[in-house]
């Protein structure tokens, strides 16, 4: 039985290309030279905030997040950076009567943004509002906490192999991998999605049918 499914946000509700092109910008580099920089860090399973250290050593991302903010040139998360299928893929979940959440490794400022959007779901939160982040089991424990619901019957829907599908499972909920952006389509595949992911989509728009089948 499912009654809850929790999304994850980067490259599951939303398109990374706008921030992770900013960020290419804002160090000085071409965003076809920082994007497969970034393809190499993901690719050996790392943190993609590596990406920044083959070019600036000793990178302070929390730093120079701030003094983006401070140039004007921020965090944005507007309606055009959704995929196409986020708005009906939440809103027919609920409509089957499950508990729709968001919550993923974001800044609090985010959070702030995703809830700006009025997105069809019950609640929305970040690990910079929580204090904790995945692939952490304190984080899921939170997911199931917001959901009132036991860590079996919810889902949790995510792009990332090790972030999503493996720590998700491990703290005893079911899981989904969505097929896109980098990470969906590289480990696709992988032995421990194909172990630990319940089911493997390309879009939020097959869910319902799945989990009421």
């Amino acid at each position: 039985m499912v009654s809850a499914v929790v999304f994850d946000v980067g490259e599951t509700l939303l398109d990374d290309s706008r921030e992770w092109g900013a960020w290419a910008d804002w160090i000085g580099v071409s965003r076809h030279t920082f994007s497969t920089v970034l393809g190499a860090v993901t690719a050996a399973g790392r943190d993609n905030a590596e990406t920044f250290q083959y070019f600036r050593p000793g990178f302070d991302v929390a730093r120079e997040r701030q003094l983006r903010e401070d140039a004007g040139l921020g965090e944005r998360i507007e309606e055009d950076d959704l995929y196409p299928d986020v708005r009906s893929g939440l809103a027919d979940l609920r409509d089957l009567g499950l508990w729709v959440g968001i919550a993923g490794n974001q800044t609090a400022r985010a959070g702030e943004l995703l809830r700006a959007l009025t997105l069809p779901a019950d609640y929305v939160a970040t690990s910079g509002e929580w204090g904790v982040a995945k692939p952490k089991k304190e984080f899921f424990d939170r997911v199931v906490a917001a959901a009132q619901k036991p860590a079996s019957e919810v889902v949790y829907v995510g792009d990332h192999r090790d972030n999503d599908v493996v720590a998700a499972k491990a703290a005893g909920l079911r899981t989904v991998l969505i097929r896109r952006g980098p990470w969906g389509h590289l480990w696709a595949g992988d032995p421990l999605v194909q172990r630990d992911a319940d089911w493997v989509i390309d879009s939020l728009d097959q869910l319902p049918a799945l989990l009421t089948s």
